[in-house]
């Protein structure tokens, strides 16, 4: 494949890269460069996750090895409890092939990596305590704090968190970083840290965060702000006919971020159109071919709230179908994670 359309791929849809020229020159100088992304197993994953498995997609298909790194340990640093880390490891095991599945991504070159198989080890422990002996915790406090739920008396773990995100960087053995925006403080943190250890920087590459249903950040820990990977078809169309969607504004719209950063990009790999369901009494249907034109007839007023969430929630169903057809035994691995 061609560097510009590498580029294109892993550029589509992010916000930051850090820096654009040394991706450029990775890819023009390695084969098979290595990128991961690293979620904590905290909170039960949720439909937002999509954006970072499109993006993981993207990685892969520009011919990148690409490491997901499900972080046990960095879920406790963030108050999971110590006898749930496993569960939940074992759910996002379970939970995320499967929304690579949905998407028809091939996964040959995709790794799943469990923190505490090498984070527990001497040498990276002693790493952490070379790298708390020049940050201070002003740089990790400032580092976590969009991240970690710090509190008006933070704990000494959160601190702990940005110093071994750093060095998974170098222990994981990759060439790129990516997170979401969220994580930017983090990724800095890193870039500025690892070179005092005779490391080397990292690329860092970053995707928006969007809104929920409800108008606020996608949670995890918000029912009503997400919908779950294993909520059913009627639930979708209940939590979307409730959903934040004001006639013409595209401000804090979820409805309109998942579109675009989710549906759409699937829309456009498969070679698809997004279609506006309607009844001909109120001018039959809509074919969409990009979201431009979609945020166009919103703003303008010729989409109307309720036929847009008709149709997201059919997209959504349609993702979720995978998930449907393994309900009982993920079901089963969920209640034992977060009961």
């Amino acid at each position: 494949m061609d560097i510009g359309i590498k580029l294109e791929l892993i550029k589509r849809n992010t916000e930051e890269i850090i820096t654009e020229k040394e991706l450029i020159d990775l890819l023009t100088k390695k084969k098979k460069p290595s990128v991961y992304l690293g979620t904590a197993v905290t909170g039960q994953p949720h439909i937002a996750y999509f954006i970072w498995v499109l993006k993981l997609s993207d990685f892969l298909r520009a011919g990148f090895k690409v490491k997901l790194l499900l972080a046990d340990l960095h879920g406790a640093l963030d108050n999971t409890p110590w006898d749930k880390l496993d569960k939940r490891f074992k759910y996002y095991k379970e939970v995320i092939p499967l929304m690579f599945k949905s998407i028809n991504t091939d996964i040959k070159n995709f790794e799943i990596v469990k923190g505490s198989d090498f984070q527990l080890s001497s040498k990276y422990f002693f790493d952490v305590l070379r790298m708390s002996t020049f940050t201070t915790i002003n740089d990790t406090t400032r580092a976590a704090s969009e991240v970690v739920k710090m509190g008006d008396n933070p704990k000494l773990s959160g601190l702990i968190y940005p110093i071994m995100q750093s060095l998974d960087e170098e222990y994981l053995g990759i060439d790129v970083q990516y997170g979401g925006v969220d994580q930017r403080k983090i990724l800095v943190f890193a870039r500025e840290n690892l070179p005092k250890l005779s490391y080397k920087p990292r690329i860092e590459i970053m995707t928006p965060m969007i809104p929920g249903l409800m108008g606020k950040k996608m949670s995890a820990s918000d029912p009503s702000s997400k919908i779950d990977l294993l909520d059913n078809e009627s639930t979708v169309v209940s939590k979307l006919k409730k959903a934040h969607c004001e006639a013409g504004i595209v401000e804090n719209n979820g409805l309109l971020a998942f579109l675009k950063h989710v549906i759409i990009p699937i829309k456009i790999d498969n070679k698809e159109k997004f279609v506006i369901e309607r009844d001909q009494k109120y001018g039959g249907n809509i074919v969409y071919n990009n979201y431009e034109e979609i945020e166009n007839d919103f703003i303008n007023k010729k989409l109307h709230p309720q036929d847009l969430k008709s149709s997201l929630a059919k997209e959504i169903n349609n993702l979720l179908k995978t998930f449907n057809k393994n309900r009982t035994s993920l079901e089963k691995l969920r209640k034992e994670a977060y009961s």
